[in-house]
């Protein structure tokens, strides 16, 4: 064991622990200086052991995972705009936070690549570098141009670099979008600023940012752009500015849950949310069922005094129909008497009384069916006026339509009166001298004495276009120093 850590040592250094305990272990927290590094497997990151590194530049796991959320977030925001950016689908991968050096940066990512600088200006006080492969921003730059995404040969050059300036610019502002609405700030960022560098190069990471010469929190992404990328991009945070963002996202998220956790309403022992009804809603369906059972009450009767009525002019008309009878049969055997008595005056006598009985029954019949149908009538607005109770009234006014006349008298007057006020608008007069068809070569050749043949003769008259619609035609005059126009005709 000696001049090697053991688990627990590992451990106590990540937690910022004191190893004074663990002296009885055969090792001390000075004896790694022969090591270069130590391996934790139960952290995702390696971290350099060296004396420059102390506890103070540790991170905990809560604060990992909280960079790793605020990250997370962020990252989201920025897919979705560099998937507008290119029009192919993008996946960027859950982040993987760890401590990380200038060291071990060379050591675990590919060279040359593009450092994109970021500072924020407003909501926070921190810079913010986001790593990219160098074929990767090829990749990007050509589909940003309209190609697919294969023409990554050659150096990359200033317009390449240009073009990932204004993706990232786009992306990390989307960031920012989201960032300030997890924070609850208004966050503003700066132009970002890009570069290449090859890392090899480069001895300390001071000479691109102050931060890099130290001990910084780097985030890993894993970037897939349909199947043109599979890479990995990163995103490198001071660790004081990585403190300060998890103390902010973490005051946030605990003043929100204090904010719920006063409004929520106290639960009573005894529940009558079922007896007590709610504003608004309950209400309105409350009186709107009120209004329903006075209405139904109300019809219902309408309909029983439609009922009762009717059966009034039924029982009206039977007993006008059975009094009808009655005088028929009454009158046929008198005319039956009269017959034998009288023989033919007899038969005449009851035609005539049948007759007279059957237009009686037939009169009374009608006067029974009008007085049921009056009844019925009365029955059924009897029913519609107390219906009409239980819902609530509303006044329609119906009166005949009213059309206006648009005869051609009419018309021009008003046309003549209306005119003056729209007299002193403006309106663009423009000469055409004529048009011609080039192509993208001719064009391209363009020089100074190049002649353009137009399409129209010398002398034929020139087309006059009032706010570019054709009205006049006419012909060049000069007027002492200026050209002009001769009105010969007026398009119609």
């Amino acid at each position: 064991m000696d001049g090697m850590l053991s688990q627990d040592e590992i451990n106590a250094l990540l937690q910022g622990m004191d190893l004074s305990d663990t002296a009885d272990s055969g090792a001390s927290p000075e004896t790694p200086q022969d090591s270069s590094s130590a391996e934790n497997t139960d952290n995702a990151y390696v971290k350099d052991v060296a004396p420059t590194v102390g506890d103070e530049e540790e991170l905990t796991d809560v604060e990992k995972d909280a960079i790793g959320e605020v990250a997370n977030i962020s990252m989201g925001s920025s897919a979705t705009t560099l998937y507008s950016l290119v029009n192919r689908k993008v996946n960027i991968t859950t982040p993987v936070v760890t401590l990380a050096t200038w060291k071990t940066l060379l050591d675990s990512y590919e060279k040359p690549c593009v450092f994109i600088q970021i500072k924020y200006t407003k909501g926070l006080d921190g810079t913010n570098i986001l790593v990219l492969k160098e074929h990767d921003v090829k990749v990007i730059t050509d589909l940003m141009m309209g190609g697919d995404g294969t023409n990554t040969e050659g150096e990359l050059g200033e317009l390449h670099l240009s073009a990932i300036s204004e993706a990232m610019n786009q992306m990390m502002g989307a960031a920012a979008t989201s960032l300030s609405t997890l924070l609850q700030t208004v966050i503003d960022i700066s132009p970002p600023e890009s570069s290449l560098f090859d890392l090899t190069e480069v001895k300390d990471g001071k000479e691109i940012s102050p931060f890099l010469g130290g001990t910084f929190v780097k985030i890993s992404f894993r970037m897939q752009i349909d199947d043109l990328v599979d890479s990995t991009i990163m995103q490198l945070y001071p660790i004081d500015f990585a403190r300060k963002l998890v103390e902010t996202f973490i005051n946030t998220q605990m003043a929100n849950i204090d904010e719920v956790t006063e409004k929520k309403p106290e639960q009573p022992e005894n529940d009558t949310t079922a007896q007590i009804p709610a504003p608004g809603t309950d209400n309105q369906t409350q009186m709107n069922n009120t209004n329903l059972n006075g209405m139904n009450q109300m019809g219902n009767m309408g309909m029983n005094g439609m009922n009762q009525m009717g059966n009034m002019g039924m029982n009206d008309m039977n007993q006008m129909n059975n009094m009808g009878m009655n005088g028929m049969n009454q009158m046929g055997s008198m005319g039956m008497n009269g017959m034998n008595q009288m023989g033919n005056m007899g038969m005449n006598g009851m035609n005539q009384m049948g007759n007279m009985g059957m237009n009686g029954m037939n009169q009374m019949g009608n006067m029974g069916m009008n007085s049921m149908n009056q009844m019925g009538n009365m029955g059924m607005n009897s029913m519609n006026q107390m219906g009409m109770m239980g819902m609530p009234g509303q006044n329609v006014n119906v009166q005949p339509a009213q059309f206006q006349s648009f005869s051609n008298d009419n018309m021009g007057t008003t046309g003549q009166e209306n005119i003056g006020l729209i007299k002193d608008v403006p309106l663009e007069v423009t000469v055409e001298l004529g048009r011609t068809t080039k192509s993208i070569s001719d064009i391209l050749d363009f020089s100074p004495g190049t002649i353009i043949e137009l399409d129209r003769i010398a002398g034929e008259p020139i087309d006059v276009l009032v706010n570019g619609k054709f009205v006049a035609k006419g012909e060049v005059v000069v007027i002492e120093e200026s050209f002009g126009v001769r009105i010969t005709e007026i398009i119609k």
